[in-house]
């Protein structure tokens, strides 16, 4: 896909990875971590490593996006949707550059996470996720607000790109990298980085939740499609795929594919048990491989953990 081409370079991603590293904002190469075969009860023998960006700044990979974006544009006043990670690297991102932000959120979202990004400076509104997009335009028009995409901004996927880069520092040609999915800004990053870097034998998988496949259905239309998305992982549940992250996966990612929300329940309790806190969006991959959904044996394979912003609350109603 030549236009997918046009979009992300190798040249970009470099570039994004330069400009995260040296960002104020404080942004961590995040531990790449061996999982012994035993470690957790499955039956998948393969030479598992977990990348951890739960325990990146503000909980989540999204700071890294957030770290690029930001570096491209002089001032606000900005203006986001989010459902939580990305809005809570937005809220730090403006408070330490001084910016003004509003973040629009999808009123089904837990009024814990509308509290904690408002002690952040922004300005919070809720309202119904139908409402979200149709709303920012109107900002954008009548408030001259900039809008920061929070998954198909083509600086925000080349910020994620880092993640692959640091990945292919200490693992230089994986068999397979696992992301999960929702927009798609983070599976395409990591993969045009992975693939542009010359892995090409290395296969990328997204993992989306069965209820909330945009992805999986954009690749079977191709072309992006809207859904009624609902899942526990909420972060991977938005109602469309972004038309950029979808061009870009297209060309790289081999396939996606689908955990069913007890999955990742599941997932989350087995990850807890082995003394990690991730939230149900961040186990998604990882519940793709304790679910066998697709032959790792003997390979050596590396997920990605995407974040650990969930409420002790939460977190009672799913471990087990």
């Amino acid at each position: 896909m030549e236009e997918a081409q046009t979009l992300l370079s190798l040249q970009m991603l470099q570039d994004a990875r330069e400009t995260v590293e040296r960002s104020t904002l404080q942004v961590i190469k995040t531990p790449l971590i061996h999982l012994h075969h035993g470690a957790v009860p499955m039956k998948t023998n393969c030479n598992l490593y977990m990348k951890l960006e739960n325990m990146q700044t503000t909980g989540s990979f999204k700071i890294r996006g957030v770290a690029n974006q930001f570096s491209r544009r002089e001032s606000g006043p900005f203006i986001t949707m989010s459902a939580g990670n990305y809005g809570k690297a937005f809220a730090y991102a403006s408070k330490h550059f001084g910016h003004q932000g509003k973040v629009l959120m999808a009123d089904t979202a837990p009024a814990s996470r509308t509290a904690l990004l408002a002690s952040y400076g922004v300005e919070v509104e809720q309202m119904p996720s139908k409402s979200l997009l149709p709303t920012v335009e109107q900002f954008v028009k009548d408030q001259k607000m900039i809008f920061l995409h929070p998954f198909d901004d083509i600086d925000l996927i080349a910020g994620y790109g880092s993640i692959g880069l640091e990945i292919l520092e200490e693992i230089p040609n994986p068999d397979v990298v696992i992301v999960c999915c929702g927009g798609g800004g983070l599976l395409a990053g990591v993969a045009a980085a992975i693939k542009l870097s010359g892995c090409t034998t290395t296969n990328i998988y997204g993992v989306e939740p069965k209820e909330a496949c945009t992805m999986y259905r954009s690749f079977s239309e191709n072309k992006p499609v809207l859904m009624d998305a609902k899942s526990i992982a909420i972060g991977l549940a938005p109602p469309f795929a972004g038309s950029n992250a979808f061009q870009i996966c297209r060309q790289h990612v081999k396939e996606i594919l689908l955990v069913s929300d007890d999955e990742i329940k599941e997932a989350v309790s087995m990850l807890y048990n082995i003394g990690l806190v991730v939230e149900p969006s961040g186990a998604a991959a990882f519940a793709a491989i304790v679910g066998e959904k697709i032959n790792l044996k003997g390979k050596t394979v590396v997920v990605i953990i995407t974040g650990g912003n969930v409420t002790p609350e939460e977190l009672c109603d799913i471990i087990h």
